[in-house]
């Protein structure tokens, strides 16, 4: 299964895309995740949405339509998701009811330097994405609180319960997206 991981944040040091990081390495073999970076992708404007799209869009919908699934990590910016998240979304979210997203499974991560892990903005982005018909993990969610202690020096997640959550986390969605990919794209 290929999985396209998504971080809602541009910060070289984001813990976010240290998550996906730490997550592509958990995977097993029958997943493996690629992370695209939202760098190029412009503000979302209707003028460029018809015809030809920008590099930046064209390669973010590329990415998604190519994979299977799609694992989102975002971090909360005052109690929502960051700006360049949701503009990723609302590229991808065109055309209404045909878009890229529709039908694809996905998952939501976040990582925040809070004690609440980013858990506003997972409930805004299930939101969010309820609108592009996007089918989300109905699962626990998962939270990584005090982000800035979370990592050991090699990006890995220093703490084994952590670990092992995301693990048992990372394998119900892979087979989740399987069983949702099996019933069809609707």
């Amino acid at each position: 299964m290929k999985i396209l991981g998504i971080s809602g944040s541009l910060r070289k040091a984001s813990y976010n895309t240290r998550l996906l990081a730490a997550a592509s390495a958990m995977l097993g073999d029958d997943a493996r995740l690629e992370i695209h970076d939202l760098a190029d992708v412009p503000f979302y404007d209707a003028d460029l949405d018809s015809g030809d799209k920008p590099a930046g869009v064209r390669a973010l919908l590329d990415a998604i339509g190519a994979a299977d699934a799609v694992l989102f990590a975002t971090p909360e910016f005052n109690y929502s998701i960051p700006g360049v998240l949701k503009n990723a979304i609302d590229w991808a979210s065109r055309p209404a009811f045909e878009s890229v997203l529709r039908g694809r499974p996905t998952a939501i991560l976040s990582a925040s330097p809070s004690t609440l892990g980013g858990v506003r903005a997972q409930v805004h982005l299930r939101d969010v994405l309820s609108a592009t018909l996007t089918p989300v993990y109905p699962s626990p969610d998962f939270l990584l609180a005090s982000a800035h202690k979370a990592f050991d020096e090699t990006g890995g997640l220093a703490d084994e319960a952590t670990r092992q959550f995301l693990q048992r986390y990372l394998q119900g969605f892979v087979d989740w997206a399987r069983t949702t990919a099996s019933a069809g794209r609707t």
